[in-house]
């Protein structure tokens, strides 16, 4: 299976286009100031004076790599003045062995490569990234090449001399970075190394600080023999993105294997309805199965973008429309719900229902928010910033979620109004899809140039209609031009989790398509928990005044209030609950929010 080059396809319109043009206008720039304001940006220059963190460098690196995605569909001057002022502060401290770190080098020079937990080959890994990806976009290559001769210094320091304070990177990045490397570069020591990381994980008595376990970064066993999603889940899906990379490569089955069982354990056991991951706020991590709280669940954002490119990769592992299914769960909901509307606020972590009252509950606790409840409002900047340059870097190439293809056919994995030059082969195909989705069920799709077949998905939440073939509708393409129209059906569903998820036991969520629906105390005069929907009565679809987003309004129960703390009736009125997207929450007053509802 053959991925495509976001450069092959071009969104021209709808969703995906208005929220490209938000991070191109807005969000770019937004994330920009804000490391400028808070020395991430001055840290480059190592005589400015100013006192980095360890991971300073990944947070500036996934910076310029989402301004590389955007120069390349349309140059962008100004932005590239910016990367090259960082690029060249690089090329100057860089040491003469081509070691480069912003902390290590003004902070800790002692402890270069002795500590697993600071962030030194994780930092690299992104930097790596950028450097492809401006290299890609604008022909520069300075920045691979400072990132090739850093590389080559951490194989001597890792492999030849074997004389760094730890085998493995306590947070994994530069696994994938590496693979990235190597298809840019035709470069086999960087595939190399990257197996080598990938291969000595679990096999070496590697640790990270007292208070984790061996699985926090999932060294708790050789990766082929992790069947599994455990610990620190960022730290996770990249590992498991950079295995999948590996096993393709190599045709490596026990890895392809570990990739396979790992997946479904996510997505059976371990995932949020939003597509979240990660439920702990301790550790950030994954926990036990069906261990999936809505008011504390933590699902950073950047492991949602991490889980995309797992399934991203797995797609070209295994030909099955569940690795589409979930990148749509997670691009629509507990991606989406990371930045918000106005482009410039972000979320670091993507609860499932907020009660902002109980941020005050410990009264006599002088600690801050001890219990880990999440932020109610979305924020510029955060102290660990890595979520909003993940999103700078992650919504200019959606489009490589679209198409994949395996000989003569072509697989339509996503519903994007989009356009797209393809080659299979020797053969030119031109695709064209033109859709609201997804808000409309409607797609089509226009086909033209050489024969073909088309293999649709048909999403997760359709209730299957004729023959498919792992999820696929076939469709054989004569040539020439060819015009195939969809109609999913986009009615409002309730959907209901398993009964071992204790907070959404008995309770159900509202979904349209793949967009997940939530209350808000602001729409439904606040005690949402008071609240009871009536699943028999009609479903109105409208729109937001306030959002300018899709609504549904439905008729529901509502508790009396009562100045008694237990009573042995519960006396109900009827009202209405309305419900707008999971991915819009939290963008007006703050107030209450939940996704999963009691219901009769």
């Amino acid at each position: 299976m053959n991925n495509f080059s976001f450069s092959n396809v071009k969104i021209t319109g709808g969703f995906w286009k208005q929220k490209q043009d938000l991070v191109r206008e807005t969000t770019t720039m937004a994330v920009y100031n804000r490391f400028k304001e808070t020395g991430r940006i001055d840290a480059f220059n190592l005589d400015s004076g100013v006192k980095a963190h360890f991971f300073w460098d990944s947070d500036v690196a996934k910076w310029i790599e989402g301004v590389a995605y955007l120069t390349k569909e349309k140059r962008e001057y100004e932005l590239e003045r910016l990367v090259d002022e960082i690029v060249d502060n690089i090329e100057k401290y860089q040491d003469e062995c081509g070691y480069f770190n912003i902390y290590h080098m003004t902070v800790e020079p002692e402890k270069q490569f002795k500590i697993r937990d600071n962030h030194e080959l994780y930092c690299l890994g992104h930097l790596i990234e950028a450097g492809v990806a401006y290299y890609e976009a604008t022909g520069k290559d300075k920045l691979l090449n400072l990132m090739c001769k850093y590389v080559d210094y951490v194989e001597k320091r890792f492999v030849i001399d074997a004389d760094a304070g730890f085998v493995t990177p306590g947070h994994e990045e530069i696994e994938l970075a590496l693979v990235r490397l190597y298809e840019v570069t035709g470069n086999q020591k960087h595939l190399d190394l990257a197996k080598f990381f990938v291969d000595k994980r679990g096999s070496e008595a590697d640790t990270l600080t007292d208070w984790t376990a061996f699985m926090y970064n999932q060294s708790h066993a050789p990766v082929r023999e992790q069947y599994t999603a455990q610990g620190h889940a960022v730290r996770a899906v990249y590992l498991y993105s950079a295995m999948a990379d590996l096993a393709l490569k190599y045709n490596d089955e026990k890895l392809k294997n570990a990739c396979k069982a790992i997946f479904d354990d996510i997505v059976n056991k371990k995932m949020y309805i939003t597509g979240g991951i990660g439920s702990s706020s301790y550790g950030e991590a994954f926990t036990i199965p069906y261990d999936l709280p809505s008011l504390l669940a933590y699902a950073e954002s950047c492991a949602a973008i991490g889980l995309v490119f797992f399934a991203k990769r797995m797609m070209l592992i295994d030909t099955d429309a569940k690795y589409s299914d979930v990148i749509e769960r997670v691009l629509y909901n507990g991606f989406l719900s990371s930045i918000s509307l106005s482009g410039d606020e972000f979320f670091y972590t993507n609860p499932l229902e907020l009660l902002p009252y109980m941020l005050t509950r410990d009264v006599s606790y002088l600690g801050k928010n001890p219990h880990c409840l999440p932020q109610t409002r979305r924020q510029k900047v955060f102290e660990c910033s890595c979520c909003p340059p993940n999103i700078v870097r992650f919504i200019p190439v959606i489009s490589e979620l679209i198409y994949t293809a395996e000989d003569d056919t072509i697989y339509v994995n996503q519903f994007i109004e989009s356009e797209a030059e393809l080659t299979l082969g020797d053969k030119k195909v031109t695709i064209e899809q033109k859709t609201a989705y997804p808000y409309d069920g409607k797609v089509q799709i226009t086909v033209t140039g050489a024969p073909c077949t088309l293999a649709i998905r048909i999403p997760s939440f359709v209730e299957k209609g004729g023959e498919t073939k792992n999820g696929y509708k076939i469709i054989e393409v004569k040539g020439r031009t060819e015009k195939i129209n969809l109609n999913f059906d986009m009615k409002p569903r309730f959907v209901v989790a398993n009964p071992e998820v204790i907070d959404s036991a008995d309770k159900c969520a509202l979904t349209v398509g793949p967009v997940v629906y939530c209350m808000e105390g602001v729409d439904n005069e606040g005690h949402l928990r008071s609240l009871i929907l009536d699943t028999k009565s009609d479903i109105i679809q409208g729109i937001s005044d306030t959002l300018n987003v899709p609504t549904l309004t439905i008729d529901a129960y509502q508790r009396k209030p009562s100045d008694k703390l237990y009573s042995y009736t519960a006396q109900t009125y009827k009202t209405k609950a309305t419900l707008i997207p999971y991915f819009a929450f939290a963008n007006r007053e703050e107030c209450e929010m939940q996704v999963w509802h009691n219901f009769r």
